[in-house]
């Protein structure tokens, strides 16, 4: 049950990577979460996921289909994997 989310691409700036999906995590509002500043529904659940990892993710902010998050010590291709894979299956909730 549950749908597949597409990354359609991924840019990063400095701290920061973009995520770019085929899914609207939120409405026209978007939602800024921390560690310390829970969120809620969909884009909470979505950062705590993200926060999870154990990377050293400190902020992210979810507006419709892009997801922002900050990492402080930057980001190299295993970091940026791992955030794909959670985004990518975190509107699965059983394999099929």
């Amino acid at each position: 049950m549950g749908q597949t989310v597409e990354v359609r691409d991924t840019k990063t700036f400095g701290e920061n990577l973009l995520i770019d999906t085929d899914r609207s995590f939120t409405g026209q509002d978007g939602q800024e979460i921390t560690p310390g500043q829970p969120g809620s529904a969909v884009p909470g659940l979505l950062a705590g996921e993200l926060f999870g990892l154990g990377i050293g993710i400190d902020h992210v902010f979810v507006l419709q289909n892009a997801i922002s998050v900050r990492r402080p010590t930057g980001w190299d291709s295993d970091s940026i994997d791992q955030v794909k894979e959670i985004t990518t299956g975190f509107l699965r909730h059983y394999e099929g």
